[in-house]
């Protein structure tokens, strides 16, 4: 697939987005033996994963697969019961500075100032971490997010798909060089989840490292360059897209 998003994404521009984690193929995000347990359940076996940065990992499962779990441990938001997760070779906490600094989540629940605008939220993401040219990025990711007309509005106002093209936007308009994303083409019309898939696109060519957690064969084959797929806190299995969807018996 082929981006559309071109020169003026902020991804693709060098601004807030781009990433500088290094060269594509090193490994950003490293998880070794990596489980995660909650009194007597297992919701994560031991599981090995690299997220390079410029590339994109998807995590593919049914609800309770394990895969928001994997997300929590490799955004620092949970602590694995075992094994390691190093970001930039650093253990990932989400309290320390340069992985708060450096990752951008947008997770599997909503979080926003109900006082607050859409405008107002991304210019308090800005000022967090001292975006330059606030202003005009801002308005480029309402833009990019089919946002601008609601700018002034306030979250109760906005529907369920404009209010994930909030949390995607808050994400966007700030710097990272991982990328961590829980089902963001929940809400979505086809129109905005085709729009997603070429914005995670232009993030990978700007050397942002992404990792995905979909429902959606179709988005991962698009944005993948490999997927995991699990199932009760399993791996059951691993590779490129096309070929675990062909496993699995999934179509795109």
């Amino acid at each position: 697939m082929t981006s559309t998003t071109g020169a003026g994404s902020p991804a693709a521009s060098g601004g807030p987005g781009s990433g500088t984690g290094g060269r594509a193929g090193g490994a950003l995000l490293r998880l070794r033996k990596v489980s995660r347990t909650y009194g007597k359940r297992k919701a994560l076996h031991p599981i090995d994963l690299d997220v390079p940065a410029g590339r994109c990992v998807a995590l593919f499962g049914h609800n309770g697969s394990g895969k928001s779990t994997l997300l929590r441990i490799a955004s620092g938001r949970d602590t694995p019961t075992s094994g390691q997760a190093l970001f930039a070779g650093r253990p990932v906490a989400e309290d320390d500075p340069e992985v708060r600094a450096r990752v951008a989540v947008v997770g599997d629940t909503v979080a926003c100032y109900p006082d607050l605008t859409v405008r107002e939220h991304l210019e308090l993401v800005t000022i967090a971490h001292a975006v330059d040219d606030a202003a005009g990025w801002i308005d480029q990711i309402l833009a990019d997010r089919r946002l601008s007309d609601h700018a002034d509005t306030l979250p109760s106002a906005l529907s369920s798909g404009q209010m994930q093209s909030l949390l995607l936007a808050a994400a966007l308009v700030r710097p990272r060089d991982l990328l961590v994303l829980d089902e963001p083409e929940q809400r979505l019309d086809p129109g905005a989840r085709q729009r997603l898939a070429e914005l995670l696109v232009a993030e990978k060519e700007s050397g942002v490292a992404v990792l995905i957690a979909t429902h959606q064969a179709e988005l991962a084959e698009a944005v993948a360059d490999h997927m995991v797929a699990l199932e009760d806190g399993q791996v059951i299995a691993t590779g490129a897209p096309a070929a675990v969807l062909r496993r699995l018996g999934v179509t795109a």
